[in-house]
């Protein structure tokens, strides 16, 4: 009988999924998570972390596009960009695309996920670890942005769910030392899970965002393995007309960064990310307000 293994992020809903293992690529215990990458046969290759989806070979490019080219292409001059988490290089991979980045700044606390990631994702790794505008460090994000010197157009955080060692990185403490380092008018954009079953999640990043930044608010994209309908990430700037910018402008920015290849994100894509459904428009309206 082949081995399943579980999704257990929603115990707490009443429900689970679990996933039935062709063949276990790796899995070991590190010093700060459970790390477990295996075969299946309609998702491909696929990375959990203390029982969480982190990215699967069918679907990632969702994801690590709207993760990056929003942001990016939002922010209209990015050249320092700086990834919180993102051990695996799909954020990374994504953000070298762009022409006007001139560094890019990855901070991974666990040395040991970039190290299977060379072995089992070299479609990411290939094209980064190589590459001279790309720096890793390895360290606590937390830290890093507390005490960093360099200065970032826009910060993608690409963490965990709020357990564990990403705990941190959904807190007031972080967020506000991510302001710290970011340029005049930069964004930064997180990972805030599925609203419809973590509404607590992203409705208290966004009051923290609120409490250190004029624009607080989120954008969405469907994620089929990040189960549950929309996945929202998180949004935070001074810029407050940065989320509204036009189809035309997108576009004009998205020809002059090389129109490289893309299977999601479009510049129509992009704007329409920002347009939320009514449930989840009232929850981020309410968050921050008794």
């Amino acid at each position: 009988m082949k081995r399943r293994i579980a999704e257990t992020l929603f115990d707490g809903h009443g429900f689970g999924m679990a996933y039935e293992v062709d063949r276990v690529l790796y899995e070991t215990q590190t010093e700060h998570q459970h790390l477990v990458l295996f075969e299946h046969k309609f998702f491909g290759k696929m990375l959990m972390l203390d029982g969480a989806t982190q990215v699967t070979a069918r679907d990632e490019f969702i994801y690590h596009e709207m993760m990056t080219h929003v942001p990016i292409l939002a922010h209209g001059n990015a050249k320092e960009v700086l990834i919180v988490g993102g051990g695996d290089c799909g954020i990374a991979e994504e953000v070298l695309k762009h022409k006007s980045v001139k560094r890019v700044t990855q901070v991974e606390i666990d040395a040991s996920v970039v190290e299977f990631s060379k072995e089992h994702f070299p479609e990411f790794t290939g094209p980064v670890l190589g590459n001279k505008r790309f720096d890793l460090v390895i360290d606590d994000g937390m830290h890093y942005v507390a005490k960093t010197d360099r200065r970032f157009d826009v910060v993608i955080v690409d963490s965990t769910d709020p357990q564990g060692p990403g705990k941190v990185l959904f807190s007031q403490k972080f967020y506000a030392a991510c302001r710290r380092c970011m340029t005049k008018g930069a964004v930064m954009v997180t990972q805030n899970g599925v609203p419809i079953l973590q509404p607590a999640e992203l409705t208290s990043s966004i009051a923290k965002f609120r409490k250190l930044f004029a624009d607080g608010s989120c954008y969405l994209a469907a994620i089929p393995t990040y189960v549950g309908g929309h996945m929202a990430m998180g949004w935070a700037t001074d810029n407050v007309k940065m989320r509204r910018t036009p189809v035309k402008t997108i576009a004009d920015r998205y020809k002059k960064a090389g129109r490289f290849p893309t299977r999601y994100w479009t510049p129509e894509v992009h704007v329409a990310a920002f347009a939320l459904p009514r449930f989840i428009a009232e929850k981020v309206a309410r968050a921050g307000k008794r």
